[in-house]
């Protein structure tokens, strides 16, 4: 019982993963840039959460908009005023900027709200839901759920939708969308958006029942980095499963070897399918 106990939690948190990292594989297969600030648009969620709930006394549909809302506008200006420019230079330059971008985010964090630890009051989202012996606390609950829908109407935005239609054309051929009359900056400006509004929601979420503070985005970066390699790069159902997993992983590794080699197990299984299958699960080997 306490084995599943443990998958079921480590499912909840898997979809929180594959909420932020579903983002992030979108904006990498659409565009081929490295946005290094993701993890830091998921503190920026958190911090969203702390402040509309702290000072504003909201509740969480309160905060979950307010966040989903801050960060596609975030998204947008962060692409209009950096990425549009970057976009086509060198490798390295788009690795500096964002890089540059998720130091600017998190030391501006340090210095609004500190380094304390912020935490949102334990009634927020009260209550823990007994399903045949297995005790799961409503914050996370919540937040999985919320998140795998979130995922998953992701995924029907880009496949079922003209939007994502167009969304999905420009990834695949920027100048041939052109000729078919799609704007292919207002597609990447919208696609920025998305991705930054998933992970602040996600941000919000996670902030229910995890410590907020201006270094967590560093975690967070690297969680969804080893999702979106491990699921394939630009595949939002990869994201998910991957996420999935690499939650259950984290939680079975903090059960048998202590919270402290959960990432160490994560990070070796990264390597080894990389080395297995560089692709990644549901990827396509690169022509």
């Amino acid at each position: 019982m306490i084995l599943l106990q443990i998958i079921v939690v480590g499912l909840l948190i898997g979809a929180v993963y594959a909420l932020f990292s579903a983002g992030l594989t979108l904006i990498w297969g659409m565009m081929n840039v490295i946005n290094f600030a993701h993890g830091e648009f998921v503190m920026i969620g958190m911090y969203v959460a702390f402040v509309v709930v702290t000072y504003l006394h909201g509740g969480p549909l309160a905060f979950g908009a307010s966040a989903a809302i801050l960060l596609f506008l975030l998204g947008l200006v962060v692409y209009l005023g950096l990425i549009r420019h970057i976009m086509r230079g060198p490798m390295i330059a788009q690795i500096l900027s964002t890089f540059g971008l998720a130091l600017l985010l998190r030391y501006s964090a340090f210095w609004i709200f500190s380094a304390n630890f912020k935490t949102l009051p334990d009634n927020i989202i009260p209550g823990t839901l007994n399903l045949g012996g297995i005790l799961l606390g409503m914050p996370q609950l919540v937040a999985g759920g919320v998140a795998l829908a979130l995922t998953v109407g992701m995924h029907l935005l880009l496949t079922r939708t003209a939007i994502g239609s167009q969304l999905l054309a420009v990834a695949e051929d920027r100048n041939a969308a052109m000729l078919m009359g799609i704007r292919p900056d207002r597609m990447q400006a919208l696609a920025w958006g998305l991705s930054a509004a998933g992970a602040g929601i996600a941000g919000a979420l996670v902030a229910t029942f995890y410590p907020t503070s201006p270094g967590v985005g560093e975690v967070f970066a690297l969680t969804a980095f080893v999702v979106v390699t491990f699921g394939g790069f630009g595949s939002v159902p990869g994201a998910m499963v991957a996420g999935l997993l690499i939650g259950v992983i984290q939680s079975l590794s903090a059960y048998y070897f202590g919270p402290v080699y959960k990432d160490v197990v994560v990070y070796a299984l990264f390597v080894l399918i990389l080395w297995v299958r560089p692709q990644g699960l549901m990827g396509k080997l690169a022509r």
